[in-house]
């Protein structure tokens, strides 16, 4: 069975600044790249998109926001292409440095309904490491600016693990992003990637120990102020769970557009160039991973496990034509309880999340 494709990505890899930490497909701001880039983007989605109405749109980045107004009216057009359903979900990325009360009122006009604000952390040591700087008041007043204007479907990211925090560090940051009263929460814990400046300059991961107390910290402390963990890293109030995201979890087909973005269409996987000056030339995939049935299966167990709901065996059965049980050696793993399983799911036991890469290590595809 092929999923018919109803979600869109698209990559606007643009940034005022480059966090120390970043290993994102993007670029510092250049007024002429944008244009020509749009232009682009433009041709890629009309010889590819096929007129599927579509349930989820999300534009990240990069840092979308820190194009001009006019950009973004250039951008809003362009994604007119797309047949949007009633209900679609939009999310825009923004960081609180770029966002004004003019672009919101913009997003607002141009159905944007979920705004993703990049706030990581509001403590001006660990900000020092991240290179990514912002106040306390300003993310307040985005806040503010955005629920004023009737787009009250907010999440904010929160990166832990940073080198020099404390338990109470992120007590701090947890305390500050429940008091903003949003519905979603992202936690990230730091990776040091390479080609990035923490990677040159040494900086290395903390105690895995202190990770694992800081993840649980963030569970305990978002589930006792009514935040669902319905992902390993994202929590939400009910009715808050980011659908373009869920399709990703739940191994759905979607087109992604733009430098560096990713594509899963008729059991392909496509991943476009990272280099804008091809991109702009045309060049636009520079990777196709045409799947095999083990394959897909293996993707189905991946994703899916990373949610609460985990997977359920009749969708699994009517994809892939085969019970679970029968594809995927697990019972082991159910035994002992790290797996829970009863008719209609199989799930990862919520104390194991932590742990889950080790977990899909032990899970087997025939």
């Amino acid at each position: 069975m092929i999923n018919n494709i109803d979600a869109v990505y698209i990559h606007i890899p643009f940034c005022n600044y480059i966090c120390a930490y970043c290993d994102f497909c993007k670029v510092f701001y250049n007024k002429e790249y944008v244009n020509r880039y749009l232009d682009a983007l433009d041709k890629e989605i009309n010889a590819n998109y096929k007129g599927e109405i579509i349930t989820s749109l999300y534009i990240g980045g990069g840092t979308p926001s820190s194009l001009s107004l006019g950009e973004l009216e250039k951008l809003f057009s362009i994604l007119k292409t797309f047949k949007l359903s009633k209900d679609c979900e939009i999310t825009i990325e923004v960081n609180p440095d770029s966002l004004s009360l003019d672009k919101i009122k913009l997003f607002k006009d141009n159905g944007v309904n979920r705004v993703s604000l990049g706030v990581e952390t509001i403590n001006s040591k660990l900000q020092d490491v991240l290179e990514r700087w912002t106040s306390k008041d300003r993310v307040v007043k985005c806040i503010d600016s955005l629920k004023s204007n009737d787009i009250t479907n907010i999440n904010v990211d929160l990166i832990y693990a940073i080198k020099k925090e404390t338990l109470d560090d992120l007590k701090k940051d947890l305390e500050f992003l429940i008091s903003l009263d949003v519905p979603h929460i992202s936690t990230y814990s730091l990776i040091i990637e390479n080609n990035t400046k923490l990677k040159i300059n040494g900086v290395k991961n903390i105690d895995k120990s202190l990770d694992r107390d800081m993840y649980e910290l963030i569970s305990k402390t978002l589930k006792d102020n009514n935040y669902i963990h319905y992902e390993i890293s994202n929590f939400s109030k009910e009715g808050y769970q980011s659908i373009h995201n869920l399709k990703y979890w739940h191994n759905k087909h979607y087109y992604g557009f733009g430098c560096g973005a990713s594509s899963y269409i008729d059991n392909i996987r496509y991943t476009n160039t990272r280099s804008i000056s091809n991109y702009i030339k045309g060049k636009t995939i520079v990777d196709k991973e045409i799947l095999t049935t083990k394959d897909k299966i293996f993707y189905e167990v991946m994703l899916n496990l990373r949610t609460n709901r985990g997977i359920d065996k009749e969708i699994f059965k009517d994809k892939y034509n085969v019970n679970i049980c029968d594809v995927v050696d697990y019972k082991d793993l159910v035994k002992i309880g790290v797996l829970k399983e009863d008719d209609k799911y199989l799930r990862v036991s919520e104390e194991y999340f932590y742990v889950l890469d080790e977990i899909l290590c032990k899970i087997m595809v025939k």
